[in-house]
């Protein structure tokens, strides 16, 4: 009798068409990219400088039942900036990373401003998916997974930070939070080449987080220091990019951002002083003539990472609420939060909230809005979070993913 070779739940002739499909389409639409910053450990409520500490960067397939690592490799990366310090390219063939600080090469207990960019190929994914599928057919014994690897470091500017690929994969921004810039780069399928800066005034404004709106023609860039707190606009033409001469003023020290997958609206966290105030979130209406600030709304002490769900429904935040503080000070909290809001056009109204691990940095939704992924500085790992939005609004702590040097920043391909 004839067996029928399976792969999961398909026929062996459904599984070859539907691989495929995988092969010709996005790598990374199931792919989460984390930073992890082996530099630093929080030490009650210091930051200290870790002898000899490695920097990784980890490979997470989301649509793993529990999500899981598939490939980890080392290259700088930092957790100074918010935690959008990683961008997955609209295709998946590359994965860009920065490096907002390096150890000082003159005092290996300390740290300097660097500005380094890593470009990763991502593309050794897919004849790792391959492999292990003719494995599974033949019999043979599995393939071993191939990694992604570095193809090139380039240079930004002084505290390399935000990241974000336009939508159509040509064009790439970072921050530069040490020099009060934005770098552009051009994109050539693997190809990354530096194509200037835009100057945003004072050295010490702070950019941090970078978006790009949908059709690629503005981006928004946010401005923590001391004397910004604004949200500056640029407008871009091909690779011709300008300040605009036009902010937003969302809240004290805009620093974590994302940009709807549809473009009617922005979400900013406002990071305050880090001084146990309740500190907030606001939405950007981009629809209004001219765009604005029209909600805010007070989230708890530091909102670090802040995500859109892919369908636009809602809002992840993650809160620091004292858990990055020393334990004598009154603010101190022994867990940060992880909270989600539902977005009704410009509003937010509060859903759920779970605890979450300490000095916990960025989150990431699955493409069904169903998952969450929330890094952990302290625990170093990524905690696994399943979100009901519909039958009772939960959030569910179900898993966790160990990762060498604390989870500093996250991304997927962006929708």
């Amino acid at each position: 009798m004839q067996r029928k070779i399976r792969l999961g739940n398909l026929p062996l002739a459904v599984s070859i068409l539907a691989l495929s499909a995988a092969i010709t389409g996005p790598v990374c639409a199931q792919l989460a990219v984390s930073a992890n910053d082996g530099k630093v450990k929080l030490v009650d409520g210091v930051v200290q400088t870790v002898k000899d500490g490695k920097d990784t960067i980890s490979f997470i397939d989301m649509k793993a039942n529990p999500p899981k690592t598939i490939a980890t490799i080392d290259a700088p990366a930092s957790v100074v900036g918010p935690p959008t310090s990683v961008a997955v390219s609209p295709n998946g063939a590359i994965a860009l990373i920065t490096a907002a600080e390096k150890v000082d090469p003159a005092d290996a207990t300390k740290r300097v401003m660097d500005d380094k960019v890593t470009v990763v190929d991502l593309s050794a994914l897919k004849p790792s998916l391959v492999g292990r599928l003719t494995a599974a057919v033949s019999r043979a014994a599995a393939t071993p997974a191939i990694a992604p690897k570095v193809i090139a470091t380039l240079a930004a500017g002084k505290g390399a930070a935000g990241v974000s690929f336009n939508k159509a994969g040509t064009l790439a921004l970072v921050a530069n939070r040490g020099e009060g810039t934005v770098s552009i780069f051009t994109v050539n399928g693997t190809t990354v080449t530096a194509a200037g800066k835009v100057n945003l005034g004072d050295d010490k404004s702070g950019p941090s987080a970078v978006s790009f709106t949908p059709d690629g023609k503005m981006a928004l860039v946010s401005l923590d220091g001391e004397n910004a707190h604004r949200i500056a606009v640029l407008t871009v033409d091909g690779t011709k990019v300008e300040y605009a001469k036009r902010d937003f003023n969302a809240g004290l020290r805009p620093y974590g951002m994302d940009i709807s997958s549809k473009g009617d609206v922005a979400v900013v966290a406002n990071i305050g002083r880090g001084q146990g105030d309740n500190d907030t979130i606001s939405v950007i209406d981009l629809k209004a003539n001219p765009p604005r600030v029209a909600s805010t709304v007070a989230v708890g002490q530091t909102p670090e990472g802040i995500k859109l769900s892919p369908d636009g429904k809602y809002v992840a935040v993650t809160v620091m609420n004292g858990s990055n503080k020393p334990k004598a000070s009154p603010f101190y909290n022994d867990n940060g939060l992880l909270k989600v809001y539902t977005r009704n056009g410009t509003q937010l109204t509060k859903t759920a909230e779970v605890a979450v691990g300490k000095w916990c940095q960025g989150v990431v939704w699955s493409a069904n809005s169903k998952t969450l992924l929330v890094q952990c500085m302290v625990e170093e790992e990524i905690q696994v979070i399943s979100f009901s939005g519909i039958t009772g609004a939960a959030l569910k702590k179900t898993g966790s993913i160990k990762t060498t040097g604390g989870p500093a920043g996250i991304r997927t391909s962006e929708p």
